[in-house]
Parts: C-alpha cells; sequence; structure tokens
C-alpha cells in the first residue's frame, strides 16, 4: 500500500511559517513608524510655494516667496498653493503604498492562497 501525506514535516513547516509572518509583523511595524515620522515637500510655480505634508494628512509648513505674491492676482497664489498641496499628498500616497505592497509581496512566500 502506498504511503500518502508527509504530516510528520507540517510542524516543522508551520514553525516556519509562523516565524516568517512575525518577522513580516515587525517589518511592516518598522516602516509605519518610519513613514509616521515622514515628511513629503512639493513646491509649485518653479518653486515660490513650496509645502511639507506628514503622514496624517496635515500641513506642516507652507512656505511663499513674496514674488508669488501679487495682490491683483490672489487666484493664482491659491491655485499654487493647492497644486503644491495636492503634489506633496500623492507623493506621500505613492511611497506609502510602494513601502507596504513591497511587504505585502512577501506574503507570496508564506504558503500562497492569501486574497491580498
Amino acid at each position: 500500500m502506498a504511503k500518502r501525506g508527509n504530516f510528520g514535516a507540517m510542524p516543522g513547516n508551520m514553525n516556519n511559517l509562523m516565524k516568517q509572518a512575525q518577522r513580516m509583523q515587525r517589518q511592516m511595524e518598522e516602516k509605519q513608524a518610519e513613514l509616521a515620522e515622514k515628511e513629503w515637500e512639493a513646491q509649485a510655480g518653479g518653486g515660490v510655494v513650496k509645502v511639507k505634508v506628514n503622514s496624517e494628512y496635515q500641513l506642516t509648513d507652507v512656505t511663499i516667496a513674496p514674488e508669488a505674491v501679487d495682490p491683483d492676482d490672489v487666484e493664482m497664489l491659491q491655485d499654487l498653493v493647492m497644486a503644491a498641496v495636492n503634489e506633496a499628498l500623492k507623493t506621500m500616497e505613492e511611497e506609502k503604498s510602494e513601502v507596504m505592497n513591497s511587504l505585502a509581496g512577501g506574503l507570496g512566500g508564506l504558503g500562497g492562497g492569501f486574497p491580498f
């Protein structure tokens, strides 16, 4: 009669799987902590408007060069500020997404079958 399965090897594989999952969780926590401390900067109008945002979607700094201030064209300044803020937020989101996707990419080595 043929021997089926090798269930005796499962506990070792399960231990390796758990160690890998714990390592990935630590890496994800470390990356999240790094991202929480980071600020992203963007500019508009060739650098006359510069902004910084943090991972909490908060605007933390705005720098406006004097030449960007034209009392007769306030709308231009508003547009520059909005463009810079939106670019900083976009950059932050892209980086956060890349970091999390790179970590989640390692889940394939956990045995597959995960929907993410």
